[in-house]
């Protein structure tokens, strides 16, 4: 029976909604955090870099001890070679993709469906982002899609493990090997997910996190790049900290891309941040605890398609995310959204695909439409973004409905409401 939105019990029609209180924001700081900050305020310095070759305290082109701590402690968690803070994953993706020498005459094989900096990332360094369709199960990137977008010109894959599901490593990785190519796995959203038993971020040549406060773990803002190769980190640390200042008294010599930048964190974040990471598997296992159980209750509704992640791996949900079948319930997406809602459910809407927004369409990131103008970049001229490019990401646009506040500190009595909302919207069948 499809469902009957009309119905005058439904918030969205002047009746009395499920929830009326409001849903508790990503509050994971407490007394730890607390303690930290004044360890670093006692000790007078909120950070301790040095925007040159000072590989030595007090100053350091390293950053400060507690910046170094975190790292560390950072390495340790995820069993990687090298571990490099940054002031957002933004930069760390930027840092990432110059590091690994990106540029004019390149293509980087992105996701239409996520945040808009994985896309923005290779035209900083003059090389064209080409857009790969995701899978509907996962919001991850397609491996067939990406096989079918590769050129002579590719030279990065950027994975995103979207909603906190790995996205589908092993066929990526043998393209990359086939292909000779790079990849950055971009884990914001994917704090200790597993990949068949592997960190994500641990797979690829460099994985980036976010420490953004929407994030599982947060510091406000800020992020860590991480890497199992020597010269990888040392180019993400210069590219962090004005590498143009430093390659010259540090005797580096491959200075493609070392253009600096400040992308360093703070004592301060990074104080909060080794807290955060502290807390990591107990805020994950109440996360996964409450997407189970809603995966269970809400598995009655033929409407929905749930997104439980991959069987071989452990998906750490940074929200929570299904799939809406207008075919099946007999009501469009968007009236349903708006019942949703109305019930005080705060659903978001799926990604746009982001070839969709303006600097696409008109290629114009630079003065003189820098840089697909490039002469270097002629070639990749043929790139599409035109409607139908994606023609799974578009579907998604209109199918995907995500809740944010599936996390600490709400509660089990916090889910309950959302399956009373579905009940109620489920109980009103023409």
């Amino acid at each position: 029976m499809p469902l009957n939105l009309l119905d005058p019990s439904l918030a969205v029609n002047g009746g009395t909604p499920v929830r009326t209180k409001p849903w508790l924001d990503n509050f994971t700081t407490g007394d730890e955090e607390l303690r930290a900050l004044k360890s670093v305020l006692d000790s007078g310095y909120l950070s301790k870099f040095e925007g040159s070759y000072t590989p030595d305290p007090p100053f350091s082109f390293h950053g400060g001890p507690f910046v170094q701590r975190f790292e560390a402690a950072w390495r340790e968690y995820y069993g990687c070679r090298h571990a490099v803070s940054v002031n957002s994953a933004t930069s760390g993706l930027y840092a990432a993709l110059g590091a690994l020498n990106v540029g004019f005459g390149d293509e980087v094989i992105v996701s239409p469906s996520t945040m808009s900096a994985c896309a923005v990332g290779p035209l900083i360094y003059g090389a064209i982002p080409v857009f790969a369709d995701i899978e509907r199960e996962t919001g991850a990137l397609d491996p067939a899609s990406i096989e079918r977008n590769i050129t002579p010109r590719t030279k990065a894959i950027l994975v995103v493990h979207q909603y906190g599901i790995p996205a589908d490593m092993d066929p990526i990785m043998e393209l990359a090997r086939q292909h000779d190519l790079k990849v950055i796995e971009d884990c914001a959203q994917s704090h200790a997910a597993k990949y068949k038993g592997r960190y994500v971020g641990t797979i690829g040549d460099i994985g980036v996190f976010s420490l953004n406060v929407n994030k599982s773990i947060q510091s406000g803002e800020g992020g860590v790049c991480i890497t199992d190769d020597d010269d990888l980190s040392y180019r993400l640390e210069l590219i962090r900290n004005h590498a143009e200042a430093v390659v010259g008294p540090a005797g580096y010599e491959n200075i493609v891309n070392m253009i600096g930048f400040n992308y360093r964190l703070t004592e301060l974040q990074a104080a909060v941040a080794l807290e955060q990471l502290n807390k990591l598997d107990r805020i994950n296992e109440v996360r996964m605890g409450y997407v189970d159980y809603l995966n269970e209750k809400l598995a009655e509704f033929d409407f929905l398609d749930l997104m439980p992640g991959r069987e071989d791996s452990v998906s750490t949900f940074y929200t929570y995310p299904f799939r809406f079948n207008p075919e099946v319930a007999g009501v469009d997406y968007d009236a349903f959204h708006e019942a949703l809602n109305a019930e005080g459910m705060y659903f978001l809407k799926g990604y746009r695909p982001l070839y969709m927004q303006p600097i696409y369409q008109t290629r114009t990131a630079f003065k003189k439409g820098y840089p697909w103008a490039a002469p270097e970049n002629r070639d990749s001229n043929s790139v599409s973004y035109a409607p139908g490019t994606c023609p799974v990401a578009e579907e998604m646009e209109k199918r995907v409905l995500v809740k944010e506040y599936v996390r600490l500190p709400n509660t089990m009595e916090d889910m309950d409401d959302i399956v009373a909302a579905f009940e109620k919207i489920a109980g009103c069948a023409s």
